[in-house]
């Protein structure tokens, strides 16, 4: 089993950062895409952000380049650095991880909340 467990959220101003992780860890397993979703009152869900195991990274139009995907070297930690943040952005953040395996594993999620 891999238990997947994000931190980060909480309330920010808007033109604010904040930076959220993900840390995935259990059993041997390989991970081959990590990503961000997110989902507001009343919207659906949506991919923010992933990026594979080769380091590509796509992002979803509303949030390029303000926010960047990244991880570190043993590809178990995911990041998800959040600038010029806007109340749009306000949101419960769930980190996904997929497996070589082909297995998915989500997070708790965490909330970010952007004021004006």
């Amino acid at each position: 089993q891999v238990r997947v467990v994000e931190s980060g959220g909480g309330y920010v101003q808007a033109g604010g950062s904040r930076r959220l992780s993900c840390e995935a860890s259990g059993r041997t397993f390989t991970i081959s895409t990590m990503g961000w979703y997110r989902q507001a009152p009343g919207k659906q869900r949506e991919l923010v952000a992933e990026i594979t195991d080769r380091g590509a990274t796509n992002y979803q139009d509303s949030v390029k380049g303000r926010f960047t995907i990244s991880r570190d070297n043993a590809k178990t930690t995911l990041y998800l650095q959040m600038n010029s943040l806007k109340p749009d952005d306000t949101a419960v953040y769930w980190c996904n991880v997929r497996t070589l395996g082909r297995n998915t594993y989500w997070g708790q999620g965490t909330q970010v909340t952007v004021s004006s």
